[in-house]
């Protein structure tokens, strides 16, 4: 039950903190600077690590569309990270072959930003006004991308919080077994401390009673020596008269 509760509470969290990141999740239009010219493309951000998201949508791509994407290309003036999948079929967005491209970038540790645009050839790339239909096409893969990578963001999530909720059950078991340790432990001590209480007080008794019966001993040890004197002291008077 408190399992259940704990994760309620963190989807409530998640919830009430929509409306600070509204942005996120928004498809919207945008530019990507792309062999040093601007492309049109269909922007989004998301949660996550920059690096998770691209392996993510690398998949959901592939799984989604059959589309493979591979490393390559030109971001404006240097080598980039850019995504490439040239020459490759994708009847949702076209009935010719295209070349599709994303990018993505960190604003934050904990967003990542992904740009997707496209074209026929390193010539001609979709746009809303002289390819709107293709254009239009890459802004529904964006928002399905988009949704995708929302469930996935509340499974991994979920996921995390399980992952610290079962660390910490783990740590309370651990913490009651120890309690529970101890407890027995300073029992056992305290009754070992009462037995040595009660051996101490009657070796203390043992200890009274021996020393009465030495003095007792000593003074019967005395008695006889003076008595043996006084017999020897006797006999050799007897030998002298004799």
């Amino acid at each position: 039950m408190s399992k259940i509760y704990f994760l309620l509470l963190m989807l409530a969290g998640l919830l009430s903190a929509a409306p600070a990141s509204a942005q996120l999740y928004d498809v919207r239009p945008g530019d990507v600077n792309y062999n040093k010219k601007p492309r049109a493309a269909l922007k989004v951000q998301v949660d996550g690590k920059a690096t998770d998201v691209r392996e993510f949508f690398q998949d959901w791509m592939k799984s989604s569309y059959n589309v493979k994407f591979k490393t390559g290309g030109v971001l404006g003036m240097g080598k980039s990270d850019v995504l490439v999948a040239r020459q490759t079929p994708a009847s949702t967005i076209s009935g010719k072959l295209v070349d599709l491209y994303a990018t993505i970038i960190a604003p934050s540790d904990s967003v990542a930003e992904v740009a997707i645009f496209g074209g026929f050839d390193d010539n001609t790339f979709f746009d809303p006004s002289s390819t709107k239909a293709e254009y239009d096409a890459l802004r529904a893969v964006a928002q399905n991308f988009a949704g995708a990578a929302r469930l996935k963001a509340y499974r991994d999530m979920i996921a995390e919080a399980e992952k610290k909720l079962k660390a910490t059950e783990k740590e309370k078991d651990r913490l009651e077994k120890e309690q529970a340790a101890l407890k027995t432990n300073t029992a056992a001590n305290l009754a070992r401390i009462e037995e040595l209480k009660k051996k101490n007080a009657e070796n203390l008794l043992q200890s009274r009673t021996d020393s009465a019966s030495q003095t007792k001993n000593n003074k019967l040890l005395d008695e006889s020596r003076l008595r043996l004197q006084r017999r020897r002291d006797r006999l050799s008077a007897l030998d002298r008269k004799n």
